[in-house]
């Protein structure tokens, strides 16, 4: 009766192994949470569990920023060069152009935002620490008087180290040169906004950061202009908890408000509108 018998067939070992790409798996800084990168992205980079706000990349506050179709960027070919001879200062700039794929530490452009025009700069930390050289000043005051010509309103976030030091004096005379094409804007009544993200110290926080109509931060930003030890070696004394952060900063009178990056835009846009006279965008009733 061979028919009430089953044949066991020997299984096969499956030899095919699954390679999981390096990059599908992101981990939150802050609390260590471990998750797909996809969900961090399509969470602007914020933390699900934690809501810590991890960096974003330059093209990506433009993207979250600027309306669809809009963004038009504005004097990409400036590139920073060696005037000093700074040693390593030019390999130094290759490594950054290499690992950043941008220009410099700063992204130019115009567009529109929530439909009104607008100038907008955004910092990359990926490029040298977002220091500030030659570069990153020229294109912002380059900006300024585009947004002069065009009577645009002008957005700058800040994520930066502070001026770069290998470029000495010219860089920190970039302080005056943003500082002076700002001062334009005001005579003309145009809006300037600064957005300051984590971390927004030395001098551009000594300048155009904390020069606008209105001074945002984003949560837990760190803001300030020399590190806790200098200034703790410098005053004598000891130093109240979490005093560099946005949050210290809002209570202490020194910002505007502390916005989380999901309200950004929408914040930004409420800005604008009451700045320049703009009728609010119209909201649906339920009824």
């Amino acid at each position: 009766m061979a028919w009430f018998r089953k044949d066991r067939k020997v299984r096969q070992p499956r030899r095919e192994r699954l390679e999981i790409p390096p990059d599908t798996w992101e981990k939150c800084e802050a609390c260590g949470h471990t998750d797909i990168r996809d969900r961090f992205q399509r969470n602007l980079n914020v933390c699900p569990v934690c809501d810590y706000h991890r960096r974003l990349r330059a093209s990506e506050y433009t993207a979250a920023l600027i309306d669809e179709n809009t963004a038009e960027e504005i004097e990409a070919d400036l590139r920073s060069v060696d005037p000093l001879s700074f040693p390593e200062y030019p390999q130094r700039l290759r490594k950054a152009l290499t690992n950043a794929g941008d220009a410099d530490a700063i992204l130019t452009v115009t567009g529109r935002l929530e439909g009104l025009p607008v100038g907008l700069g955004v910092m990359d930390f990926a490029f040298m620490g977002g220091s500030m050289g030659s570069v990153v000043g020229e294109k912002i005051a380059r900006l300024g008087e585009r947004c002069i010509e065009k009577k645009y309103a002008l957005i700058l976030l800040s994520a930066s180290g502070g001026a770069r030091m290998q470029e000495g004096v010219l860089s920190l005379m970039q302080m005056a040169k943003t500082s002076a094409v700002l001062s334009q804007l005001a005579e003309r009544r145009l809006p300037y906004i600064s957005v300051l993200t984590n971390p927004t110290t030395g001098g551009v926080s000594a300048s155009y950061a904390m020069l606008g109509d209105a001074i945002l931060a984003e949560p837990g930003a760190v803001i300030g202009f020399a590190g806790p030890r200098v200034i703790k070696q410098t005053i004598g004394q000891d130093l109240p908890e979490g005093f560099q952060t946005a949050e210290f900063l809002l209570e202490h009178g020194m910002l505007d408000s502390v916005v989380h990056r999901k309200q950004l835009k929408s914040t930004l846009g409420q800005l604008l509108r009451h700045m320049m006279g703009r009728p609010a965008l119209a909201t649906a009733v339920a009824g």
